[in-house]
């Protein structure tokens, strides 16, 4: 970041007065830039203890398997976000049962929130950000070819779940940079 959004003043990183961290705060007006993590928001439908996948048609990871998911955007809800995202990449319309999975990515600055969900049709199709969508039974996942961890320990917590019967809400923290000692 070079320039402020509020005034075009030049900004620099210091730590700003109360604060513990580094920010971007502008020379001009003062204004603090805090930079958050993004959230990606998507649903896991489930139709007859199979689940719907995506294709992507998109780096990263063009042609690996994946939930429909993506950024949340201003202005909405996580649910809706997911929603929305689902019907983008999936042309699926859900309903949401319940929060599923929770990661958190603190080396990549984003959080993962997937809601376990219901197919409410079987009229689905690839979106522009997908090749194909399709559903799968545990047996038949490609399970080489998924995406992100996210996405994996999504898919392994249902499977697990649906065997046992009972559906838990799991957060998690995936990073796989090293731990100080």
């Amino acid at each position: 970041m070079k320039y402020c959004s509020q005034c075009g003043g030049t900004v620099a990183q210091r730590i700003p007065e109360g604060d513990t961290r580094q920010r971007f705060v502008c020379g001009h007006c003062n204004l603090i830039h805090y930079q958050n993590p993004r959230i990606i928001a998507g649903c896991l439908p489930v139709h007859d203890n199979k689940v719907l996948l995506c294709k992507r048609a998109i780096e990263p990871r063009y042609g690996k398997w994946t939930l429909p998911a993506g950024f949340l955007e201003n202005g909405e809800s996580i649910p809706e976000g997911a929603l929305r995202e689902t019907l983008e990449e999936a042309n699926a319309r859900v309903e949401i049962e319940q929060l599923y999975t929770l990661f958190s990515l603190p080396h990549i600055s984003q959080v993962y929130i997937f809601y376990k969900s219901r197919l409410l049709d079987l009229d689905f199709f690839s979106g522009i950000e997908s090749l194909e969508t399709k559903l799968f039974a545990e047996e038949d996942i490609p399970w080489s070819e998924l995406s992100f961890e996210a996405i994996t320990r999504t898919l392994e917590h249902f499977f697990s779940d649906q065997r046992q019967g009972v559906y838990l809400t799991r957060e998690t923290v995936i990073d796989p940079r090293p731990r100080p000692n």
